[in-house]
């Protein structure tokens, strides 16, 4: 099985001049914990609710003024539409990662996926 088959396609995106405030906002209103950083270039980073938690309040920044660009991941860690799902899982095991960027071949992001998209799917 192919991670295509078993993805998130609509996903949820923030750009990165936008506020962590704003950001969490629609974490809270989506109930998602992962948001894909995109500007005219594509895919920039990531942002999770830890990010914003552990890089954002626990320092003491303000969400209202601080941007999503300024905590954000910017090594992205993703694979491809087209890999095996059970490598995917094993990689992202060895990672301690719960959810990655899925990218067509091309490098578009073409989704997300979750551990709970594995578990959905039986793998």
């Amino acid at each position: 099985m192919h991670i295509g088959e078993i993805m998130t396609r609509h996903v949820h995106l923030i750009r990165p001049e936008e506020t962590l405030q704003y950001a969490a906002s629609l974490m809270a209103e989506w109930d998602i914990a992962f948001l894909p950083v995109v500007d005219a270039s594509g895919l920039v980073g990531t942002l999770t609710d830890r990010d914003i938690l552990l890089r954002a309040i626990a320092p003491g920044l303000d969400a209202e003024t601080t941007k999503v660009g300024d905590i954000m991941t910017t090594n992205i860690t993703y694979c491809y539409d087209d890999e095996e799902a059970a490598g995917v899982l094993a990689n992202m095991h060895a990672l301690h990662l719960r959810r990655l960027a899925v990218l067509d071949r091309q490098n578009r992001l073409y989704g997300v996926i979750s551990r709970t998209d594995f578990a959905r799917h039986g793998i």
